[in-house]
């Protein structure tokens, strides 16, 4: 189970937005029995990509020894 704000990792691409495995976001709402989170992702510009609701299996705690990067956003949004 994740907590609210805390920094998790998607497992799985969500093409329709632009955002692939491996992306970072922010847990902003943590539904009740922990059945659902909802998660924003943004742009290192600091607009919003998406809030998103999604399974504790779409989700999977950072790393400690991993490497962040970054890439290019290739879906235009109206950020």
């Amino acid at each position: 189970m994740f907590s609210e704000l805390e920094t998790v990792v998607l497992t799985r691409d969500i093409a329709e937005h632009g955002l692939k495995s491996g992306d970072i976001g922010a847990v902003v709402h943590s539904y009740q029995g922990g059945t659902a989170f909802e998660v924003e992702f943004v742009t290192g510009g600091g607009g919003t990509i998406a809030v998103l609701t999604l399974k504790e299996d779409d989700l999977r705690p950072v790393g400690a020894r991993e490497v962040l990067h970054a890439r290019e956003l290739t879906q235009a949004t109206s950020l």
